[in-house]
């Protein structure tokens, strides 16, 4: 394991799964709000994010978090030697995002882009679980194993299984 694509819905515990995964293996972690994002919490230019992106996955190690644009999403897929697959439920995912915001209300969520609107963050999360079933599908889930051939592919379904796989990797 050196180059990790964690990837999954809106509030599916995609960052908190990649920073533990960071401390256990240590592992430089990127996540892509960081490279997305400017600091006033508009969108980078693309062609900036591109070469950032390109300079992480020409590294040596990563784990990289996040989906970003649907070319670098690819791009990371077929660079990564492990792929992290967090389909959690779609309820749980609201609600995921619904407990962001309202702690995001008082506490900046860890992780959360500098200068960003944890409100307007939220409302396009909510956007984006609507619009999600159109892309998490039967046809990735078929991409994603035949991906599985030469790399190793872990699908996480529950909320068990995430905190069961967080504490094998902090074990391991």
């Amino acid at each position: 394991m050196k180059k990790v694509a964690v990837f999954g819905k809106p509030g599916s515990g995609k960052s908190a799964l990649s920073k533990r995964l960071s401390a256990a293996t240590g592992i430089p972690l990127c996540s892509l709000d960081s490279i997305v994002y400017n600091k006033d919490g508009t969108l980078v230019d693309r062609k900036i994010f591109d070469q950032e992106h390109a300079k992480i996955l020409s590294s040596e190690q990563w784990i990289i978090d996040g989906f970003g644009p649907l070319s670098s999403f690819f791009e990371r897929l077929d660079a990564a030697d492990t792929l992290i697959y967090i389909d959690l439920p779609y309820p749980v995912s609201y609600w995921f995002v619904t407990k962001r915001l309202l702690k995001g209300m008082f506490i900046k969520p860890e992780g959360w882009p500098e200068g960003s609107s944890v409100f307007k963050g939220s409302i396009q999360s909510y956007k984006t679980l609507k619009l999600c079933p159109k892309f998490w599908n039967e046809d990735f889930s078929r991409k994603l194993n035949e991906m599985a051939a030469d790399k190793s592919v872990y699908v996480i379904s529950s909320v068990a299984e995430l905190n069961r796989f967080t504490d094998s990797m902090l074990h391991s």
